[in-house]
């Protein structure tokens, strides 16, 4: 008798304990990929392979298939590039080799055409080539931000999508060695798991965790296909939008573009901690994360009649970039779009701070030349050598403060 009121009793408690809600676990996500246990999930490391065992779970959880070539994973090994101009190799063994698993999974809708969301989930360990720490004390890069957060919002849609939109399926991909060259999109492109001649379009997420007082967000690939203007509008009732028609740029979303996929990939902003070890998990904006993750998924239903969607060119922005040889260390606003070039943030011990320009300046002239946009300036800094001195005039609230630039 008392085994039996045992489990009469058991099974009360079960019943009675709350279901996980799928759609509501962006912080939690977050907290773990960029904790320190993890130390920095660099592409071929234990921490990298913790946070795909994770990641895999919770494709597991909600429900979606494996589609990887080794279930939830693709791996894919390369060796690392010397030189920087040449292409890295895929597929070799040996010494200095580096293995990385792309995660993926899949909502089967039964549907003809395939719509891919994705996300990388790699960082820079405890920092290495791509860091711009300047302390000797060795410290983890957790990425929070950098990319946690797209990896956060990726699984929320995942939840969103079960059982709605039914008229495309849904490859959900996190990447590896994205900060090493966009190395495991790359592979995918060309290792594809699924026919990518049907695939629709692909949604990008990278660095979308610290949304800013002003709401804004930068989309780029608007111009990949001739619709996504019109439903990026309609659906807008909380963002200031940045609208970028490149379907070119530094993340996953370039490798599909130039495979002649549709792409958008979504982008909050640069700012202080950008590969640094403060962009932790507490600095995140979580209610932004989930305005984002609602946004998206009202493009993804917008979208969920229109079949495969026409693939457009664009002009390649990153073709015309002039190359420069000195920097001011400072981080652009790159979500600014006012006259001229916003600082969002200033390097330390370098010509913008040794000058006493501040974040939150915006540079107007630099040289001879004006600055009206990123381009512009960009223009205005290929011309000088390590050495030089010139001018740099910036606005400084209502006032124009001119300040002397060594480089």
């Amino acid at each position: 008798m008392r085994n039996i009121l045992f489990l009469i009793f058991l099974c009360i408690a079960i019943s009675c304990q709350k279901e996980i809600n799928q759609e509501n676990r962006i912080k939690e996500d977050v907290t773990y990929l960029a904790s320190d246990e993890l130390e920095g999930r660099q592409t071929g490391t234990e921490g990298e392979k913790k946070a795909a065992d994770y990641i895999s779970k919770r494709f597991q959880e909600l429900g979606l298939s494996k589609k990887g070539t080794k279930g939830f994973l693709q791996p894919f090994t390369f060796k690392p590039k010397t030189n920087p101009h040449d292409e890295v190799k895929f597929d070799v063994n040996g010494d200095g080799t580096i293995t990385g698993n792309n995660i993926l999974g899949f909502l089967d809708n039964n549907a003809e055409n395939t719509v891919i969301i994705g996300a990388h989930y790699d960082h820079l360990g405890f920092g290495g080539e791509g860091s711009l720490y300047r302390d000797s004390i060795k410290a983890v890069h957790n990425g929070a931000d950098d990319n946690a957060s797209g990896v956060a919002i990726m699984l929320n849609l995942a939840a969103k999508l079960k059982s709605q939109n039914t008229n495309n399926n849904y490859l959900f991909m996190a990447f590896s060695g994205e900060e090493m060259g966009l190395l495991g999109s790359n592979y995918f492109v060309k290792n594809p798991s699924i026919d990518t001649k049907k695939v629709s379009y692909m949604i990008n997420m990278d660095m979308v965790g610290r949304m800013k007082k002003d709401s804004s967000l930068a989309v780029y690939g608007t111009g990949t296909s001739p619709i996504f203007k019109q439903v990026l509008k309609s659906h807008n009732d909380n963002f200031k939008l940045i609208q970028q028609e490149s379907g070119v740029g530094p993340s996953d979303h370039t490798s599909f573009y130039l495979a002649d996929i549709p792409v958008l990939h979504f982008f909050t902003g640069q700012h202080e901690d950008y590969h640094k070890p403060g962009d932790d998990s507490e600095k995140l904006n979580y209610d932004g994360m989930y305005l984002i993750s609602d946004y998206i998924f009202d493009i993804i239903s917008d979208l969920d009649n229109n079949g495969k969607l026409a693939f457009r060119k664009t002009k390649n922005e990153s073709e015309s970039t002039p190359r420069f040889k000195v920097g001011l260390g400072v981080i652009p606003d790159y979500l600014f779009d006012g006259v001229g070039m916003r600082i969002d943030g200033i390097s330390e011990d370098k010509p913008a701070q040794k000058a006493g320009l501040q974040k939150g300046d915006i540079v107007i002239q630099l040289g001879d030349s004006t600055v009206t946009n990123m381009m512009s300036y960009m223009r205005a800094l290929s011309v000088f050598e390590k050495g030089n001195t010139t001018k740099v005039v910036v606005k400084r609230g209502d006032a124009e403060v001119e300040k002397v630039i060594n480089f």
